[in-house]
């Protein structure tokens, strides 16, 4: 069995847990409840049941519209996507547009080897005065 993070979403009807404690969708606390009256509430109102906190007493879950499932997921993937993996190493330069050539020149072999290095490089140009 794989140790990943679940993936953000609904968890349907498996709920294991029988006290939950339960947020609307304006994330407002709607308090303790048991699970069947949470199930309840989101048949009422169309909404899915999200986990959010599960090492907690009692878990926390969360009632979402599949729009704000989908927007949760988004911002999510953009925060996997920002951090940069473990091993991974990025390499900073910036210089101003007024640079000298010979400069520029040796700057871009820099680039280059990093590059090949398989660094990721951001390059900020400022604009000289």
């Amino acid at each position: 069995p794989s140790k990943r993070k679940a993936a953000f979403g609904s968890v349907g009807r498996r709920i294991p847990y029988r006290i939950l404690h339960v947020i609307n969708q304006d994330g407002e606390s709607l308090g303790n409840m048991h699970r069947a009256e949470a199930l309840k509430l989101m048949d009422q109102h169309d909404l899915k049941l999200v986990l959010l906190r599960e090492n907690v007493e009692p878990p926390v879950y969360r009632l979402m519209t599949g729009q704000q499932i989908h927007e949760e997921q988004l911002k999510r993937a953009e925060k996997k996507k920002a951090s940069p993996k473990p091993g991974m190493y990025i390499k900073e330069l910036s210089f101003s547009s007024a640079i000298a050539k010979n400069d520029l020149e040796t700057k871009t072999k820099q680039i280059a080897q990093w590059i090949e290095k398989k660094y990721h490089v951001k390059v900020t140009i400022r604009q000289a005065k």
